[in-house]
């Protein structure tokens, strides 16, 4: 099969392709970059795989990164100002660690590279006329809308677990379904995702849940029960299926997408921290995951007042596009013109603080006065007195 048209994005990088090629060695566009271009989707990062071995490709351009060099790949900066990572041609030993490969390496053919790839989807080379090189039935696949690991799959995921994670992550974003032995390998060996990093399964993780089709990639997380080597999730097989069955309406942010598992776990704010800790999230995600939570389970039961849309903040927009999932109606444009509305939107902006008030008073500095402020900021949300120097110390005084 040939392209009829070379994409934008490849064209960009064929002088650094001709240039490899010009020098004696083999060069093709590889991985997801040639299964987006077939399926119409947009490119995002192009690769390049190669004979040449990595010395000798940066003998052939002047501005070089190894930011993978023991794996055989070269990041290239080229005349465009493109970057590119252009990775040798590669085999891979036995992987006694279920991660990396005891030993890799440097071949001069194409064949022996693709052969360690995946699934068939993502085993695709790409030459510069816009010939695509399948070697295992790809194309077939990618028209019946299957994920199928290369060659056996068994093999595939002992080499490296997270190729599970990747395989169920797929099936959430391209809708396709799981070839029966590739799920049943899958089913067969979850239990190796003890062996990888929850940083990595993380990422997919969150891919899976972001993606289109999750309902499906969440069915497939569950029968194959992968989800049982996953923080946090073990015995809720149940309570993914109630993700799972929440309605196809698109999950824009992570923040939002733990907050719906997390609601669908029926997990309070204060399980948050714990639970994502655990999936090693950063302390910003925590903060606003847990936001987010008090938020919507708030707005599941009540109208919006001026004190939670205080408390939660620009996030009410995001609570609001929540709302879909649980049948209830998204009115994130009232949401936020309420929130405008609000005469005061943090603490810092309330028209006095801690030094007025201990200026206009005899008592030392203590607890009482972060108290007080407190109190005058409910006043001023709820309209009690205005966000006013003269009428707030006013009110300190006769508070104080």
């Amino acid at each position: 099969m040939r392209l009829k048209t070379i994409p934008e994005e490849f064209k960009k990088a064929l002088p650094v392709l001709s240039k490899i090629k010009a020098a004696g060695y083999e060069a093709y566009f590889v991985g997801g970059s040639v299964r987006d271009v077939l399926l119409a989707k947009p490119i995002h990062d192009v690769d390049i795989a190669t004979s040449g071995f990595p010395e000798e490709i940066k003998a052939l351009f002047s501005r070089t990164i190894d930011v993978g060099i023991q794996h055989g790949t070269v990041m290239v900066l080229a005349d465009n100002q493109e970057t590119y990572e252009i990775t040798t041609f590669r085999t891979e030993s036995t992987y006694q660690d279920f991660r990396r490969p005891d030993q890799v390496e440097f071949v001069r053919s194409l064949a022996e590279d693709l052969k360690r790839r995946d699934f068939t989807i993502n085993a695709f080379a790409l030459e510069e006329d816009g010939e695509i090189i399948d070697l295992f039935d790809g194309l077939e696949d990618l028209a019946a809308k299957i994920i199928r690991a290369v060659r056996n799959p068994h093999e595939r995921f002992r080499e490296d677990a997270l190729r599970m994670m990747r395989g169920l992550r797929f099936v959430s974003q391209l809708g396709f379904s799981l070839e029966s032995e590739t799920a049943a390998a899958i089913e067969e060996n979850h239990a190796l995702l003890a062996k990888i990093s929850v940083e990595r399964i993380n990422v997919e993780f969150v891919k899976l849940l972001l993606g289109e089709y999750r309902s499906l990639g969440l069915k497939y997380f569950v029968e194959t029960e992968c989800f049982e080597y996953c923080p946090g999730l073990k015995n809720q097989g149940a309570a993914l299926l109630r993700f799972a069955d929440l309605p196809e309406d698109t999950i824009k942010t992570e923040a939002q997408a733990w907050t719906l598992l997390l609601k669908c776990l029926d997990l309070s704010p204060e399980a948050v921290e714990p639970f994502l800790k655990a999936w090693k999230t950063s302390n910003q995600m925590i903060k606003q995951v847990q936001n987010l939570l008090k938020g919507l389970n708030f707005r599941l039961e009540q109208e919006w007042t001026a004190t939670m849309l205080y408390e939660i903040g620009a996030d009410v927009i995001l609570v609001e596009e929540l709302r879909p999932f649980f049948s209830q109606e998204n009115q994130s444009l009232l949401a936020e013109k309420k929130y405008q509305k609000l005469p005061i939107h943090h603490l810092q902006e309330l028209a006095i603080g801690g030094k007025e008030i201990l200026a206009s008073s005899d008592q030392p500095p203590g607890k009482w006065v972060s108290e007080l402020l407190h109190e005058l900021e409910l006043a001023v949300l709820n309209g009690e007195v205005a966000n006013d120097s003269k009428a707030l110390l006013t009110m300190a005084a006769e508070k104080g």
